[in-house]
This record gives structure tokens, sequence and C-alpha cells, in this order.
């Protein structure tokens, strides 16, 4: 039941639970008790010296009436405060499991594997993340108390009505199965609405962050109008499964309503009855006239209490659906934590993307020493950026094996590897903070003047000096504020901040203009020094000083060696040169 693995997560917190479980019980007890003087009241007022209070051995009924008074005022007190401290540790609670399953399922998130991301729109994660887990915080502030609150209502109510009446309880009792089997009823019919009202939660949230971050597309195309309608579209649906399940939760008031008249009347009719006919005490009639209210109007609030609690558990569900995705590629406490050197060599390597026929790699074999400047050339789609992928452990190779330094890349720990490969790729992302923080990302324990000698390699000093904040100029979310080539070298600069021994550059000159490629493919030379660099590129004028060029096509290694050995081949990489170079058009 997804409200007892909800409930596995405030294990941590069981103290607080209880405690919170009992501030909830008190203040209803307190609660309940100024009705009970009241009956005694009355009973003070028409029986005086022979009244209940008088058999305590208080005679006189203005001190009777002065006790029951201070009384009155030490429950209202108490009830006070045990309305505080269940408000203030029910909240606190919901709060830290709030925060627990939201940090619980990002980490879970930015641990899955890439092909997960692949299926998934950031809006969907987002949603589950904020809304959700929002969503499920409020029932847990407000709900759960509540839910105690009727308990304890039902509980002390009806001793009392036992002690006073046992004939009279079973009357005002009989509504409460016809009650229990409505919320049970309504919360079938509710259940798959609200699960629909969260799905179409997440499709909203998506659509909108979709379009937020696709803004200059929009504006370019012209398509505001198109848009506006198409989320309003969206948005009218998510009303709409609103719309249902709140005629559904809706219903369920007036039927509770029905049901506590009848239990008051019984007590109310058949009570009075009674004490006309000197068979029940006017102060114990006046007891539990009140007291039906009391026990009664609680189941009021039941529909509320269920409409928290569907949308709650609909959260719930999915936030706990994405907890329980599996996580493929992770590391174990027997994996490896190596320094590497740098060798890379693919043995046989074969990968095919889920959901795809063909082999995006096949038959791969690359031997790259520790120290070399390799680069991988050829179309889109030709496979470059997969053995990338493969090389960062982003997935697993179905055939073959890869290995690093001579040891099998699935045995080394993820830590290990990630934090030796500084990869820059062409779509490059950058936090919505100032250059200085985006560069020294790359190893936050480096000092200032190796951010400025990073930014200096990758060619990014000058143009950040020019800048009127300098370093501390921000970027914008996604590097909005900077040109395409700036973000890139700002990227750049951060990967060799980190200092690894395997440096991946893949399309990273792709969006600067030709002096500055000039200039970084000159760096090279220094950048390349005691670590193994993989460049992928189109220009192939960045890759002339690799050490070895491998040519891919439809991925297949077809050709390999240096740049004069390949144009000697007077094969593909020939023909590419050429057409570069203007030496032959490209083919139409």
């Amino acid at each position: 039941m997804t409200l007892f693995k909800v409930l596995a997560y405030a294990k941590g917190f069981k103290r607080q639970a209880m405690w919170a479980s009992t501030c909830s019980v008190v203040n209803k007890l307190f609660d309940i008790a100024p009705e009970i003087l009241i009956g005694i009241a009355i009973d003070v007022v028409i029986q005086q010296e022979d009244s209940f209070v008088a058999q305590l051995g208080i005679v006189e009924p203005k001190n009777q009436l002065f006790l029951l008074g201070l009384l009155t005022f030490l429950i209202w007190l108490g009830e006070s405060v045990f309305q505080f401290l269940y408000l203030k540790n029910w909240r606190e609670l919901a709060q830290k499991i709030q925060h627990r399953f939201r940090v619980d399922s990002y980490s879970h998130i930015q641990n899955m594997d890439m092909a997960f991301f692949e299926d998934q729109s950031s809006g969907r994660l987002t949603a589950i993340l904020n809304d959700d887990v929002n969503q499920l915080e409020r029932f847990l502030d407000v709900g759960a108390n509540d839910i105690l609150q009727v308990l304890t209502s039902v509980v002390a109510v009806g001793s009392v009505f036992f002690i006073l009446s046992p004939k009279l309880a079973l009357l005002a009792f009989t509504p409460i199965p016809l009650i229990i089997f409505g919320a049970f009823f309504f919360q079938r019919k509710a259940e798959p609405l609200y699960t629909k009202v969260r799905s179409m939660a997440g499709k909203l949230a998506a659509a909108i962050n979709t379009n937020i971050t696709g803004i200059a597309t929009i504006k370019s195309y012209t398509k505001e109008q198109h848009e506006r309608q198409r989320i309003h579209a969206i948005s009218d649906q998510y009303v709409q499964a609103n719309q249902a399940a709140i005629k559904v939760s809706a219903a369920f008031t007036p039927v509770i309503r029905m049901a506590i008249l009848m239990g008051f009347l019984a007590t109310f009719v058949i009570g009075g009855l009674d004490t006309l006919n000197g068979n029940l005490a006017v102060g114990a009639y006046g007891v539990l006239v009140f007291l039906t209210q009391r026990l009664l109007w609680p189941f009021k609030n039941l529909a509320v209490t269920m409409d928290l609690y569907e949308r709650g558990m609909a959260s719930a569900r999915r936030i706990l659906n994405l907890l329980n995705q599996p996580i493929t590629i992770r590391s174990s406490d027997h994996d490896k934590r190596i320094q590497l050197s740098g060798e890379i060599q693919f043995n046989q390597v074969q990968f095919t993307y889920p959901n795809q026929a063909k082999p995006a790699v096949d038959a791969i074999n690359i031997h790259i020493q520790a120290g070399q400047t390799v680069a991988l050339v050829g179309q889109t789609g030709s496979g470059k950026s997969t053995l990338i992928k493969l090389l960062m452990r982003y997935y697993r190779a179905d055939q073959g094996n890869l290995c690093l330094d001579g040891h099998e890349i699935n045995t080394i720990h993820l830590n290990a590897l990630r934090s030796q490969i500084g990869l820059v790729s062409q779509t490059t992302f950058l936090f919505n903070d100032s250059i200085f923080a985006n560069i020294h990302y790359g190893n936050p324990d480096a000092d200032e003047q190796a951010v400025y000698r990073a930014a200096q390699q990758a060619e990014a000093h000058g143009f950040i000096n020019q800048l009127k904040d300098g370093y501390n100029t921000p970027v914008g979310e996604q590097g909005t504020k900077l040109s395409g080539g700036q973000v890139q070298r700002i990227a750049l600069a951060r990967a060799l901040l980190k200092n690894p021994p395997i440096l991946v550059l893949d399309e990273a000159t792709s969006a600067v203009d030709n002096e500055t490629e000039a200039a970084i493919q000159k760096s090279l030379l220094t950048i390349g020094r005691d670590r193994t660099v993989i460049v992928i590129a189109h220009r192939l004028s960045t890759v002339v000083n690799a050490d070895c060029i491998y040519v891919m096509d439809q991925g297949h290694i077809i050709e390999s060696g240096s740049h004069t050995e390949l144009l000697e081949k007077k094969g593909r990489y020939q023909s590419l040169w050429a057409i570069q170079t203007g030496q032959i058009k490209s083919p139409e």
C-alpha cells in the first residue's frame, strides 16, 4: 500500500512522529472536554446540591460553577498549547519527509543511466521533484492529523456515550459504517482520477519547460500564438481532469452531512424522550447532544481529508515509481579506484542504442597510447560520439571490451573514471552563475591563478577581461548572455582546470571563429602535453596535427593514419579534405 511505503520514510523521525501524534490526540481530548463540562454545568444548575459535582464534595452551587469555570479555562489553555505543538510538529515532520523524498528522488535521477533520460522530459521530472513532493507534503501536514483526531473522537466520545447511554451510543454510531463505506467507495472512484490529474500536471510542466527553453526558436518562427493555443489545450485538459476528480470529491460531503444528521436526530429525539420519561438525566442529555456533534461533525472534513489523501498518494506513486527505476550502470565497493595514465583500447566493441535495430558502432578496434592526440572524423551519425559515451560509461558495450590502462572499464569505479576524463561537448552547458564559478566548477580546490591559466589555455582570458565585470560576469541560464564560441571556450577552460589525464573535445571548436580556432589548435600542443587527447571534429583543419586520425562511417572505422598518410591513401579522408579546402565542390 502506498501509504505504508510513505510512512516507511518517516522511520528516521519516529520519535517526532510519535510526539506529534500524541499532541494531536491530547488536543482532541481537550477539544471534546468543554461539551462534557457544559452538560455538567446544566446538571449543576438543575440539581444544585444533588449534582454530580456535589458528590465530589463541593456542595455550594456557586463554588461548583467556579470550579467548572476554572476547569474550562485550563482545558482551553491545554487545547491551545497542544494545538500549537501538533501543528508545529506535524509541519516540521512533513517538511523533513518532503525534504528526504526530494533529495532521494533527485539523487536517484542523477544516478540513472543516460538511456533513462532519452525517454524522459525534464519538465516531467521537475514536476515530480517539485509539484508531487509538495502535494505529498500537504497531505502529511494536514491529513495525517485529521485522521488521528477523527479516530480519537470516535474512541473518546464513544466511551462517554456507552457510559451514559448504551442505547443512544448504538444509535449515534449507526451512521459511522455508512460514512466509512462512503469514504472507501469515493476513494476507489477518485484514485484513477487523481492519478490522471498528476499525469496531466507533469505533461503541462514539461510543455511549459520545453517552450521556455526553446523561446528563441518560437520567436524566430513567430509561433507565439500557436504555442499559446497548445499550452491552452494542455492546461484545459489538466483543468478537466481536476474537475472530474473534484466532482467525485464534492459529492462526498452531502453524503456525510446526511449521515451526520441521522445520528444527531437519533440522539436529539430519542435522548430527549428518555429524559422526559426520567430515564436519562438532563445534564447527561446535554452532554450527549453536544458530543454527537463532536463525534460526527469531524467526519464532514473527511471529504477534504480524502481529497488530500488521494492527491498525496497519486503524487507518492509517481515519486515511488521514479525511485524504483533500476540503475544498470553503477559502481560497487569492489570497483577499482586507480590513477589513469591515459591508455585506451577498444577491442571489437559493438553497441546498439535501445529501440534501434542497427548498431551505432560495430567491431571497433582502437588502441590509443597514453599521451597521444587522436582524432575521430566522419559524417554525422557515423558513431564518433557513441565511442565517447562508451568511454564515459554512459552506456555499456554490447560486445567486446573497452580497457583503460589495461583495466576493463566496467571494473573501474565510476567516480574514479569520470573524474579523470575532461569532456567538452558540442552541446555545452553552463550554470546560471558567474564565468569564474563556471570555470572553477572543474576543480573546486583550484586557486584563482589556476582558473586564469585555464582560461588562457582555452583562449578565453582575453574576451573575459573585456567584459564589464570580467570573471564576475553572469553567464545567464545555459550561457544565454554569451556567444556560442565564448560558451565553448569557458567549457574548455573548465575541463582544463580539472587537469585530467584524458581530455575529450567533442566538436569543442564548432562554434568559434577561424581566428580563435587557430589559437586553440595551437594551444592544443600545450594542452595535449602529458595527457591523452581525443578530438572529434567536422573541420579537418582542427586535427591535422593529431598523432592518428580515425575515419568513421556507419559505425565502422574505414581508414586510420596521420593526416599525411590519409591524404596519400586518396580515400574518404582525402575526399573530405579536398571538399573542405575548396579543391573540389561538395556533391549536390
